[in-house]
């Protein structure tokens, strides 16, 4: 643990030397060393603050993963790869994000958790494209900080009545505000339906960095506190499971309709990660062991295919200058190559065979039959409307008549190619050892 953590402190060095080559090599290294380390007891990557067990230890391992991948991604936009400001707020991202999964303590946690804002959001006004990138940011900020307010003031309340804000030592008595405040800043951060209005606006505005953090890391902080606090809020969340699901239901469906009339290639992955995080908030509210670890491996494939797919409406924007799916149609006469990949992840999106995706919707659809028969129609719905608004980006993209703006657009580099190579790779390797997780059931 400690090797761990002093290891990404340890990269301000490099950073000074305002070398991206060193700094990537460096975070690859340290992520492939945390995924060999499964094979260690995971009791011996406990400490009194921090520790590692095997929810914490995928959501770093993704953290590690998509920070090199977005500074692989910003590695051609000459207004930011000459900067060491950008290759700064990487590195807090990494630093805070990794801190705040490891953390052992409510207050730690919360800590790291509000910190990651920061960086995020000058990510969004340094690296944006429009001036609307103030309001996103606006967004962002007063939508997660309100919501987190009564979190800081129950984890307060615990320090006042126990003394102690660690996970694993919380015994109280309950009441229904103190669940309504522990739960209610990780819903507004997944983020659940009705407080989602942020994430599109932050998205469009973002740079694609700050797209890929905030779909690949950021929201499954959400997901990794609403695991963590059910630990110690059962009896409620059983209680209240219904109106969570409920709504849930009801807005994966809506938002896949509203996905299918979007014309913004942003707009519609965004919504499209509303509604997969809403499959994820059902399996959590659950409790039942099928919903928790589908919900986790959800999270951790809808982390690599969301950023793949910002990658790819990314690769598309910067030569058309437009993400209007009218604007941008009949690529795969230009990048034929590219598109095999826009076909392979929104096949995954909408949950394709050997993609973990799969494995967790799966998951998922057995647990939420066995906890209630009505949801069989509503998942039906949601199954159906992700496979529509995945094949009407593919072929809105890839095929129809070429735009006259679009004559002259230049084929993928290489390091393009890459940067979806590594999505890829591990969205539909890793499935190829879901026995890991199916021995924990």
């Amino acid at each position: 643990m400690m090797n761990l953590m002093f290891g990404i402190i340890f990269l301000i060095p490099i950073i000074m030397y305002n070398n991206y080559y060193m700094f990537m090599i460096f975070v690859v290294m340290m992520g492939f060393f945390l995924l060999l380390s499964y094979s260690f007891n995971f009791m011996s990557l406990l400490s009194y603050s921090f520790g590692l067990d095997l929810i914490s230890w995928g959501f770093v391992i993704l953290t590690f993963w998509i920070i090199w991948l977005m500074i692989l991604s910003m590695y051609s936009n000459k207004t930011s790869n000459k900067s060491k400001e950008f290759i700064f707020m990487n590195f807090f991202l990494l630093l805070f994000l990794s801190f705040s999964f490891m953390s052992d303590s409510m207050f730690m946690f919360y800590f790291f958790f509000e910190a990651s804002l920061v960086p995020t959001l000058f990510l969004i006004f340094g690296w944006g494209y429009q001036p609307e990138r103030l309001t996103a940011g606006f967004y962002l900020i007063f939508y997660t900080l309100f919501a987190s307010l009564p979190l800081l003031l129950g984890i307060f309340y615990l320090l006042n009545e126990k003394g102690s804000s660690f996970f694993w030592l919380i015994s109280l008595e309950y009441n229904v505000y103190l669940f309504l405040s522990f739960i209610l800043a990780f819903l507004v951060k997944m983020p659940m339906v009705m407080f989602h209005l942020w994430l599109p606006k932050a998205h469009v505005e973002a740079p694609i960095s700050g797209s890929m953090i905030l779909a690949g890391v950021l929201l499954k902080l959400g997901g990794y506190g609403l695991i963590r606090v059910s630990m110690f809020l059962y009896d409620y969340f059983n209680l209240y499971s219904v109106y969570i699901l409920s709504l849930s239901l009801l807005g994966g469906v809506f938002c896949g309709m509203i996905c299918c009339t979007q014309l913004d290639m942003k707009v519609l992955v965004a919504y499209s990660s509303v509604c997969h995080m809403a499959m994820s908030i059902m399996g959590i509210f659950s409790l039942s062991s099928w919903g928790l670890w589908g919900s986790y491996v959800l999270m951790l494939a809808h982390g690599l295919c969301s950023s793949g797919l910002f990658c790819l409406v990314n690769i598309i924007y910067e030569r058309s200058g437009s993400r209007n799916l009218l604007m941008n149609k009949g690529f795969m006469i230009f990048m034929p190559s590219l598109c095999l990949f826009w076909f392979i992840l929104c096949s995954n999106n909408m949950g394709s065979p050997l993609s973990l995706n799969l494995f967790g919707e799966l998951m998922l659809i057995i647990c939420l039959v066995g906890w209630s028969n009505s949801c069989i129609l509503f998942l039906m719905f949601m199954s159906f409307m992700a496979c529509v608004y995945s094949m009407y980006l593919f072929s809105f993209v890839n095929h129809g008549s070429v735009s006259g703006f679009n004559l002259f657009i230049n084929n993928c580099l290489m390091r393009e190619y890459m940067l979806i190579f590594n999505h890829l790779l591990p969205l539909n390797i890793f499935s190829l050892k879901f026995i890991i997780f199916m021995s924990l059931i």
